[in-house]
């Protein structure tokens, strides 16, 4: 077990964005609760997150999810450690400092580390990584014994050590009581007067206490983002490891590179997902599912065999062996049963569809209770608005709804009952009833001088 502190200060400038740095997005989630839950999932037994520019936008994103620290002014790394220095007093064991802006570090590398610097019995340890190209990093200058012998930014770098690859990512773990140490030794003796959290490790040192290094293996896990090509680059990198985590799991995935699947997203084996499909945070798909090209389903609920092909669902819920497309949309707040059909361009709102029922084309089903075994007719239409306000329209099982016809909601129609194609529906049909609700056609012999008058407009 140990405290994470977890650094989510800063501007952010380079991102040119209205929004702190940390709460952008990498596959639906803020980079800081990346962060967060990477602390959580490797054993973190309580995660303080040191906030500052535009808190009041950052908290209401994170407060459920971790206890906050305030940094008022900005004045380096180390000073921002010092705000959370109630939970590092009150820490029983180590201390994880990582930082809000790194969304690829992995929950496995927190707990190695971690591991290692018990194994170690250090005072600190360095998180490194070991990078072709170390420009611009804090170089890793370790002695004989493979331990730290100090931290050195580039530059002030000599020949030598700018040639050392070992690279300082900025995260470290701490002996809680060692950094509380250093921390009160710090000096902002800098032409910035700031506080650098780099800074412990020498001051440790000269106390004679021990420094490591943890190298991680994985080097895009240090990659923190700094504007917003390198958010791109992060996301790429993230989308390529959920995809590779469902396929691992026995999900067919058709492209993957075409295909935007966000964090928590659940999909049963043998589900098939097809080029171009979004999977936003929230959905769960059954087994033996097809989502076929194009579609976005948005807190869905899938259930197993159902078939979806270029549409939309959102925060509803499908059941099993149902089809749904091409081209139907699916809004917030629909049941749809068992063995159901929702066909072409087909749109449902806020409506329970029993099991059976057939909804092929051109329709909208809105605020209304569905029964089993119904059939829609082509171009059928739920008038559920009246301009002012919204009422539901309640199908019984077994009813037959005709072409071209529109129910006026509130309305009832009953079990079993029939209604003739054309029909404007405004009254309760009882059971087994046949319904038609149309005008007689009339036809009517037009003179020459009327044909041609018209023919010309």
């Amino acid at each position: 077990m140990f405290t994470s502190v977890i650094l989510a200060a800063g501007m952010g400038t380079r991102m040119k964005s209205r929004m702190p740095k940390v709460i952008h997005r990498v596959c639906g989630k803020e980079l800081v609760r990346w962060v967060i839950d990477c602390s959580k999932a490797a054993g973190a037994d309580r995660v303080a997150a040191v906030i500052g520019h535009k808190a009041d936008t950052v908290r209401p994103i994170i407060e459920d999810s971790c206890e906050i620290a305030i940094q008022k002014e900005q004045k380096g790394t180390g000073h921002a450690v010092m705000q959370a220095m109630e939970y590092i007093k009150a820490a029983k064991d180590c201390v994880v400092v990582l930082n809000g802006d790194t969304p690829l570090l992995k929950s496995e590398t927190i707990s190695a580390a971690v591991e290692y610097h018990k194994k170690n019995e250090n005072a600190v340890t360095v998180i490194t990584a070991v990078l072709d190209d170390a420009s611009g990093y804090g170089r890793i200058v370790r002695g004989s014994d493979t331990n730290v012998v100090k931290i050195v930014e580039q530059k002030d770098a000599s020949e030598e050590e700018k040639k050392i690859r070992e690279v300082n990512s900025g995260m470290y773990v701490f002996d809680a009581k060692s950094l509380e140490y250093a921390l009160g030794k710090i000096e902002p003796n800098n032409a910035q007067g700031e506080y650098y959290l780099t800074d412990t490790v020498e001051i440790l040192l000269a106390a004679g206490k021990k420094a490591g290094a943890y190298a991680i293996c994985d080097s895009d896990e240090i990659r923190g983002i700094n504007d917003r090509v390198q958010l791109a680059e992060a996301e790429a990198i993230m989308r390529r490891r959920i995809n590779e985590k469902h396929m691992r799991n026995g999900v067919t995935i058709h492209i993957p590179e075409s295909v935007y699947i966000e964090d928590g997203v659940e999909i049963g084996a043998d589900t098939e997902i097809c080029p171009n499909v979004t999977l936003k945070a929230g959905t769960k798909i059954g087994e033996q599912c097809v989502i076929g090209t194009g579609s976005v389903l948005d807190r869905a609920i899938i259930h197993d065999r159902v078939d979806i092909l270029s549409s939309v669902i959102l925060s509803s819920q499908v059941k099993s062996d149902t089809t749904v497309g091409p081209f139907a949309y699916i809004r917030p707040n629909c049941n749809v049963g068992s063995d159901v059909k929702v066909g072409d361009f087909v749109e449902l709102k806020n409506s329970n569809i029993g099991d059976g029922t057939k909804i092929s084309h051109l329709t909208y089903v809105g605020d209304t209770d569905c029964g089993k075994n119904v059939n829609f007719g082509c171009g059928t239409v739920t008038v559920n608005y009246d301009g002012k306000k919204k009422y539901r329209s309640e199908i019984g099982d077994n009813s037959f709804i005709g072409c071209n016809t529109n129910l006026v909601s509130p309305v009832k129609v009953g079990e079993g009952a029939y209604i003739a194609a054309g029909s404007t529906i405004t009254e309760e049909i009882p059971k087994d009833n046949l319904a038609i609700a149309r005008a007689r056609q009339v036809n009517k012999q037009v003179s020459d001088e009327w044909l041609a008058k018209r023919r010309k407009k």
